[in-house]
């Protein structure tokens, strides 16, 4: 499940994955990022806790779906912080950040522990 952490002014959107993530969180997080779109931002920032994600409790099909949404906006996507308490995550940012490094264009993702949420939500609605 999916929930709203934060709602912003600005093109930011902050989500917690809490437990599961499922086919429906996928189509609702879609649903608020065409949202930011609308309101004619050119990309939106996004910050995505998981600390509290169970894989055993989430669809391959949604992570599939995910994966794909993701290769196909990319470039709508500005900063994001992923924000958790895990050291392969913490190593997968930074080749995440290799991997779309042409794509980027001067954006960024970091990870942030857990205890950085409030330095993760600034660097996410930075006014760049």
């Amino acid at each position: 499940m999916i929930e709203q952490i934060k709602t912003f002014d600005s093109n930011t959107l902050a989500f917690d994955v809490i437990e599961g993530f499922t086919e429906v969180d996928e189509k609702l997080f879609q649903k608020f990022f065409e949202k930011k779109l609308e309101q004619g931002y050119e990309q939106v920032n996004i910050l995505v806790k998981l600390d509290e994600l169970k894989i055993t409790e989430s669809s391959i099909k949604a992570f599939m779906e995910d994966i794909i949404w993701t290769f196909r906006n990319y470039k709508k996507m500005g900063n994001i912080a992923v924000v958790a308490h895990s050291r392969i995550l913490k190593a997968l940012v930074p080749i995440d950040n290799l991997f779309f490094q042409r794509l980027k264009e001067g954006r960024e993702e970091r990870y942030f522990d857990v205890s950085q949420l409030d330095e993760a939500m600034k660097f996410v609605d930075s006014k760049a």
